[in-house]
């Protein structure tokens, strides 16, 4: 936020009434020209920057849980007390402002910044305990989170993430949204400047992981050389399923996981003009969105008769088909590919789509190979407890390869969402540095298609019940799906309060 034309609310600077705010209440203004949030918690006012910094959600029109607020975008969490970014997708605090009291009125005064890996959160544990060595195979979502945790948390020993994706750590979601689309420059990707890694610590070997060791200790590189840990974090996230089928290998097509992969697809893009997208998933429906972006002629082939019904329901996967349909998206569901042409795709029917561009996106495995070898418990991933501690000790798992007893939906799971692995990452540090922290956050996942963008919380694998309340047609629903009565998961376009509301709902029982 900057100039005037984009601050609103009263000058805070001036100061307010003391007693216009109710306890949990929260009003947007600014001061000294940026956007701040004064919130009442308890007796006590408190002020922080007014956006979220993940990517600038409004924080006034969150939700106040306690000295917390949640972005309504994607639902990240900050303390309103010090700022600090409580939960992922945010890694930086939002600024913190003195409250002055004035008489009858109260006024904000002096911003206070932070460092975003400066010692702040606290580590209920005993430091003496410390590991000397902790390795991190894998700088995705999970790897990057849990290694900026272990210094938030006051943690000096030795760091190093280790990864054969030379760009990593990057803002993976973008991929395939705004990147894809061409609206976000290259430079939104990474995750942290050039020099964030080493200006705090954290070394980096972009070299692939052959062999991991339990019983010695060690990682062994692909190339040459090994290291020692005292602690390891395997975050080695998915891959994506390839087909077995013919013409797969040639030069137009393509799948969509990492950032060389994205930039093949846009470097393709400028040659090309008719697209189809094997696959009906999230990947799937947002690569065809992007691709419309650039004005491509679009066809999507999927085995499914609803588009992600089996995730969303029938009323939400009956809308995005509608609504990538509104946009010139050719769908044809009910059938597979059988063969990739130069030139086209045949499908089952025999029907021949021209294709100039072929992306295949049928989803995601873990990538267990290295924790196969090693002997660590495998259970459709990383079998891992509430700590997300492997079989093997001083060993934890996270993000897409691990599956956790979830206390929500009752069992045990595994998801792929940025989120979930951003906090498996931050919550797998801290037990590393002896917190005994269970892992018992309400999943959540968002799916951007041109304007629409869809929140989900929670995790039902199986239901029977949904409710929908209000019509996606519309750009207004909630669509929540109960088992025995209990919220396992709630959907919604444009009601972020509600997402959040349901999350909470979901967290406390």
């Amino acid at each position: 936020m900057g100039g005037h034309d984009e601050l609103s609310g009263p000058d805070l600077s001036v100061g307010i009434d003391a007693g216009s705010l109710q306890p949990g209440g929260k009003l947007l203004g600014h001061a000294k020209d940026e956007a701040v949030l004064l919130a009442r918690v308890g007796d006590e006012l408190v002020a922080v920057g007014a956006r979220c910094t993940h990517y600038g959600g409004p924080l006034a029109d969150g939700v106040i849980d306690g000295d917390t607020v949640r972005c309504p975008w994607h639902h990240a969490c900050f303390s309103l007390r010090t700022g600090e970014a409580l939960r992922a997708p945010a890694l930086n605090p939002v600024a913190c402002w003195n409250v002055e009291r004035r008489g009858e009125k109260v006024a904000v005064t002096d911003k206070v910044e932070r460092d975003p890996l400066g010692p702040t959160y606290p580590a209920r544990i005993d430091r003496a305990a410390w590991p000397r060595d902790v390795v991190i195979i894998g700088a995705g979502a999970a790897g990057s989170a849990a290694a900026e945790m272990l210094r938030r948390c006051g943690y000096d020993g030795r760091i190093t993430v280790v990864d054969d994706d030379s760009g990593a750590p990057y803002d993976r979601p973008n991929l395939s949204k705004d990147y894809l689309a061409g609206t976000a420059p290259e430079e939104w990707i990474p995750l942290r400047p050039d020099d964030f890694y080493e200006k705090h610590d954290v070394k980096l070997i972009h070299e692939r992981v052959a062999r991991l060791d339990p019983a010695a200790k060690a990682v062994t590189f692909a190339g040459q050389g090994s290291i020692s840990y005292d602690a390891l974090l395997v975050a080695t996230g998915a891959e994506p399923v390839r087909l077995a089928l013919a013409g797969d290998g040639q030069s137009h097509v393509h799948y969509l996981r990492s950032l060389t992969d994205s930039r093949a697809i846009v470097d393709a893009a400028k040659q090309a003009r008719r697209a189809v997208v094997i696959g009906g998933s999230f990947i799937g429906l947002e690569v065809a969105a992007s691709l419309r972006a650039r004005n491509f002629d679009v066809h999507v082939v999927a085995p499914e008769k609803i588009p992600l019904g089996r995730v969303l329901g029938d009323h939400l996967g009956s809308f995005i088909r509608a609504l990538h349909e509104e946009h010139g998206v050719v769908f044809h569901l009910g059938h597979t590919p059988q063969r990739i042409e130069r030139d086209a795709v045949v499908l089952d029917d025999g029907s021949r789509l021209e294709a100039d561009l072929v992306v295949i996106g049928v989803g995601v495995r873990p990538r267990l190979e290295l924790a196969e070898q090693a002997g660590l418990a495998i259970d459709k991933g990383i079998a891992v407890n509430e700590y997300l501690e492997a079989s093997v000790p001083r060993i934890f798992a996270a993000g897409d390869i691990a599956r956790w007893p979830d206390p929500h939906s009752g069992g045990r799971i595994r998801v792929e969402h940025w989120v979930v692995a951003q906090r498996q990452g931050q919550t797998a540090a801290r037990n590393i540095l002896g917190a005994r922290e269970r892992f018992d956050q309400v999943p959540f996942f968002w799916s951007a298609h041109y304007d629409v963008s869809i929140n989900y919380v929670g995790h039902a694998e199986q239901w029977d019940r949904v409710d929908v309340n209000g019509d996606a047609a519309k750009r207004d629903v909630a669509v929540r799906f109960t088992r025995a009565g209990k919220l396992l998961a709630l959907a919604t376009l444009f009601r972020d309060e509600e997402s959040l509301r349901g999350e909470i709902e979901m967290e406390r029982g």
